[in-house]
Formats: C-alpha cells, structure tokens, sequence
C-alpha cells in the first residue's frame, strides 16, 4: 500500500503546498511514496486556448518527483463539469462537423497529456466528476453536446487514455461520499459504472476522494450509522470487478466545538473509522491525502466555520506539527489486512 498526497507548483519561497516549499517538501519526502498534481493537470490550467497547451508548471512539478523517485498519478484528463472547463471550450464554435471536431479536440488533449509522461504516470483520473448529486443524471458540457451525449463522450475519453497509456490504470474520480445525503449520488456513479462495464470501457477504479465531514462527536455512533449503506455501495463496485483508490482524503471538523484538542481527536478518531473500513476491501491499495498541512488546504476558503476558527483537515497543523490525525492514518494502515 502506498500513502500519497496532493502538491502545487510553486516559485522558490512562496508559501504553498509546492515542491519549492522547503517546508512541504520535507513532509512530501517524509511521509509519501506518491504524489498528484493539485489543479496543474487540470484542462484550465494546461490549455491556455483550444490550439495550445502550457506544460510549464507541471513538467516542473514532474522533474522534482522523477529527481525523488516518487510517481505522479495524473489528475485529471477530463473535468466533466461545465464551471471546470476553460471558459474558451464551453463558447468553442465546433464548426460545421461538431461531433468530429469535439472528438479530435478531446482525443488531441488527452493523448498529448498522456503521451508526454509516458509510463512516469502509473495512473489517471481519466474522468473526473460526470454525476450531478442532486439527480443522479451526466453532467452536459459542450463538448459533450457536440458529440451528441455525455456517455459517448466520458467513454472516449477512457478508450484514448487506454491506447495512450496502455500501462495506466484508468480511474472513474467522484465525490460521492459516505455521509446523510449522498444517495443519489451514488446511485448515480454505480449507473455510470455499470454503463461502462455493460459497453466494454476501459475502466479500472473508481477514485473514492474521501472529501469527509465528521457528523458530530460520538464518532462511533456516527460510523455505526453510515457504515451499512456505505458497505453496499463499495460491495456493488467491488462486485463488478472495479478496483478502489482513496483519491483526495481530507476531513471537515464540522459538528465538532472550537477547542482544538477536542477537535483534532474527534477527526483522528473519525479518519481511523474510516480507513479501517475502506481497508478491509483489498482492492484499495493506494491513499491519497489532499494536502498534508492545514496551512494550504482548500476547505479553508471552500466552506469556513460559523464559528470562524481555522480548519484543521489534514494530518499535520500550520506549523507543520503533526497531529493525531496522523497517527490515525499511520495506525490504520499498519492494521491494514496484507495485500497479495
């Protein structure tokens, strides 16, 4: 099993969660033995216009894992959502051919991306968050209008990543998570699944991102009550012959009072419930955290507290200390049944 985190691009001295960091870098170093890119593989930040592509900040971050000795899973190749497309490819004229010039378009992304790492990416989230949470139903972009449907557009996407990586393991990425109200959305990427399954797409995973929001303090009682429709949603998965990949685990501290020492073990205690379950299915092998200090954690200017004390989501603080939440992560993976 490997522990991974994500990391940023970053100018020699700034304070981000960057390679250049000598801070993060350290705790990269530490802990990881695989990293992805934060947003610098993401379609807004490698396609400037629909006729070039800007790899400067991630071939930068690519030099420091290769010079480490640390794979890169690559994410993403495609963003299936509207608002994470470029601006320029939602009002893009496909011309009198839609259909060919969207798949050229698509097909010319994702196999430059891929063919420029080669087998220095092991894995990609080939697609990443096509489900809508609140019906269920693909998400419409337009690319995915030119080509005439959101199915056939996520399966090309997988077909050319497979024949432009044909080492990779293909990910499905989503955020359909464990916690109230989550329903319908996993309905919603088990019909995906099963579509891809049903029409012979190169899916390998599902990237579970582990984005978790702890529901208050009796922690046990709380994983008592997700644990059974949680277990069935990754059993239907499983069941299909899809591997498993903690994507982007982190944990919001919402329903938990201000004091910090209560705070911390209540996350602790929470992130150990659920990587034990996670790690009784043997397909899960790598984990992936989403940051590794609260310094640099998105969830901070994503969704604050009402109380307006700082976030504590990742395992080590703001000042790079460690915090329980760290020997959770270390406990569960030591406990961890052993992988063949």
């Amino acid at each position: 099993m490997r522990l991974g985190s994500c990391f940023a691009y970053g100018q020699p001295g700034a304070d981000r969660g960057s390679f250049a960091n000598p801070a993060y870098a350290a705790l990269l170093k530490r802990d990881c033995g695989l990293l992805v890119g934060e947003n610098e593989m993401k379609w807004q930040a490698l396609r400037p216009s629909a006729t070039r592509f800007d790899f400067a900040r991630f071939d930068a971050m690519m030099a420091w894992a290769t010079a480490n000795a640390m794979p890169v899973r690559g994410h993403n190749l495609l963003w299936h959502q509207p608002k994470w497309m470029p601006r320029w490819e939602e009002t893009h004229n496909f011309g009198a051919t839609p259909v060919r010039a969207a798949e050229r378009l698509l097909v010319d992304h994702i196999t430059t991306v891929c063919r420029r790492y080669g087998t220095r990416i092991p894995s990609y989230d080939v697609v990443n968050e096509a489900v809508n949470p609140a019906d269920g139903a693909l998400y419409q972009t337009a690319l995915s209008r030119a080509m005439g449907g959101a199915e056939p557009t996520l399966d090309l996407a997988f077909h050319t990543a497979r024949a432009a990586a044909p080492h990779a393991q293909l990910v499905y990425n989503d955020y359909m998570s464990w916690e109230p109200g989550n329903a319908t959305h996993r309905a919603g990427v088990l019909k995906l699944l099963e579509g891809f399954k049903a029409r012979g797409v190169p899916v390998d995973a599902l990237g579970v991102q582990s984005h978790l929001v702890t529901q208050g303090t009796d922690t046990r009682a709380t994983i008592a009550a997700l644990d059974g429709d949680w277990r069935r949603f990754l059993d239907a998965v499983t069941g299909m012959g899809y591997g498993l990949v903690i994507t982007e685990l982190d944990v919001r501290d919402n329903g938990l009072p201000a004091d910090i020492a209560v705070r911390d073990r209540g996350v602790a205690d929470f992130t150990r419930g659920y990587l034990d379950l996670m790690f009784a299915y043997p397909a899960v092998r790598d984990v992936l955290l989403w940051g590794m200090t609260d310094r640099y954690s998105w969830i901070e200017g994503f969704e604050p507290r009402k109380d307006k004390v700082p976030r504590r989501p990742c395992p080590y603080d703001s000042a790079f200390k460690p915090k329980p939440m760290h020997a959770a992560i270390a406990a569960a993976l030591t406990a961890a049944p052993a992988r063949v």
